[in-house]
């Protein structure tokens, strides 16, 4: 089902074009996409259905899980304080945690700031416990016969500090709920309650709770995995870390969200924030590497063919879901699929990707394969990096990587590999050269059904090589000094 209005460089036709050929990779039970232009929402795809027993289809007004594109949210809730003078983004997360505690692993160290948080530098750990490594949902939700537990019940003690504040991106749900419990604890208000009273109502999205309320749970869809004999039901569970992930809601409802970020802070139905900290937010504040657009208050940043994006993904057992904006272009898209693995892969991102190029009126974009090798800085760019101390900082690329990853030479190509020993891993991915950076890389991930993503090696003060810098997330890794080169 496709409707649409006058789309200019996206008709419906290229829309099911392009959204068909996710599908073909990623096959789903149910996906809902979106077009945001001029305010509202232009243009809605739906495929299959939002529950397969019933054969319910989905619509725009089937509510999803969005998971991690919470965090935005939450974000926003943040910056609404702050402009009200209750909230210090510099000033230590502590003097507004109330409920538990952060415990920094060593003294001595500077206090993780609420900044710190919105952009994943606090050091806050991942994953509670070692335990929560072994279990499906990393720890992060519970079963739905039990109340999810309280945050006291929930982190005990505290919350551990696992690296020094301002030194090492680390994404972090725990850190997002931490935020969440911020909100609560400043505005003196259940999180949900003033989510529903200061956002979700002055945009109109009044299909979207933080809990399985009765706003969401009649159209709530069914999650899936695909296994050996086709689409199997996931065991729904309840998010306990909720500022990170928690928000149900439909297209229709994340179009006014969307249209509200593109529209400087305000849609067709009331005003969140002020334009300008919108902007603020969409700002760079952690940049490892000026080649690389780096990460905003909540937001990830990108960029397409010159356009400025900023979006946000979620992953949720049986649930994916896409946000990608060109704020200044007033254009978003946005997808949610009801099926998928605890894990990156699914369709969404590729249809995200897909349909804001052809909007923007922009061709594919593919790796070059006519920029000159450089095989004379090789020899300074091969060697192992590594992520660091701190397992339970950054358990998932750990668990897909191993301890970091590996440069170097195979079939005089430049590639970079893997330390897990797992074949796929440790074949590797070709580093593919860009004009006039010889530090400067792409790796080319068509066969995943995203877009190139940049890899730059960063040089210390005598020119040697001391760490590599990627653009899939802001994820830094450290030369090992006892490399051979």
């Amino acid at each position: 089902m496709v409707t649409t209005d006058d789309l200019d460089t996206l008709d419906a036709a290229d829309l099911t074009t392009r959204v068909d050929a996710a599908l073909n990779r990623w096959p789903t039970a149910g996906l809902a996409v979106g077009v945001v232009r001029d305010g509202s929402l232009t243009c809605f795809h739906g495929h299959g259905v939002a529950d397969v027993a019933s054969g319910v289809p989905v619509t725009a007004d089937t509510v999803f899980r969005v998971a991690s594109i919470t965090k935005t949210v939450t974000a926003i809730a943040v910056m609404q304080l702050r402009d009200r003078r209750l909230i210090d983004l510099d000033a230590p997360a502590a003097r507004y945690l109330r409920a538990y505690r952060l415990i920094p692993a060593r003294t001595g160290w500077p206090p993780a700031t609420v900044r710190h948080l919105l952009t994943h530098m606090a050091g806050v750990r991942a994953v509670r416990t070692p335990a929560d490594l072994l279990r499906s949902d990393m720890g992060w939700g519970a079963a739905r016969q039990r109340s999810a537990p309280s945050p006291v019940d929930y982190y005990g003690r505290g919350l551990r500090i696992d690296v020094e504040p301002g030194t090492r991106w680390a994404y972090s749900n725990h850190g997002y709920a931490v935020l969440g419990q911020i909100v609560e604890d400043v505005a003196q208000t259940p999180l949900a309650a003033y989510l529903r009273e200061q956002v979700f109502d002055p945009l109109g999205m009044t299909s979207t709770d933080l809990t399985r309320s009765d706003r969401v749970r009649s159209h709530l869809a069914t999650g899936y995995e695909i296994g050996r004999h086709g689409l199997r039901a996931v065991t729904d569970r309840e998010i306990v870390t909720v500022g990170a992930s928690g928000i149900f809601s439909t297209l229709r409802d994340m179009a006014r969200f969307a249209a509200a970020l593109v529209g400087g802070g305000r849609n067709d139905h009331g005003r969140v924030l002020a334009a300008d900290t919108l902007t603020e937010m969409f700002a760079p504040h952690h940049q490892p590497d000026p080649r690389l657009a780096g990460m905003g208050l909540a937001f990830f940043r990108g960029e397409v063919g010159g356009h400025r994006t900023v979006g946000h993904d979620g992953i949720w057992k049986g649930f994916r879901s896409d946000m990608l904006l060109a704020p200044d272009d007033g254009l978003g898209v946005l997808a949610f699929a009801n099926t998928g693995y605890f894990d990156p892969r699914g369709a969404p991102t590729p249809v995200t990707q897909a349909l804001l190029r052809g909007l923007l009126g922009l061709p594919d974009d593919v790796v070059r394969a006519d920029v000159p090798e450089r095989p004379e800085v090789w020899r300074q760019l091969c060697g192992r990096y590594s992520f660091g101390s701190g397992v339970l900082l950054d358990p998932q690329p750990r668990m897909v990587l191993g301890s970091g990853v590996e440069v170097l030479v195979r079939d005089d190509r430049l590639v970079i590999r893997g330390r897990m020993p797992i074949p796929a891993v440790r074949r590797g991915l070709r580093l593919h050269p860009v004009p006039d950076d010889p530090d400067l890389f792409r790796l080319d991930l068509a066969g995943l059904g995203l877009e190139p993503v940049p890899v730059a090696f960063a040089r210390g003060p005598r020119g040697e090589v001391t760490a590599l810098h990627t653009g899939l997330l802001p994820i830094s890794l450290t030369k090992r000094p006892d490399t051979r080169p």
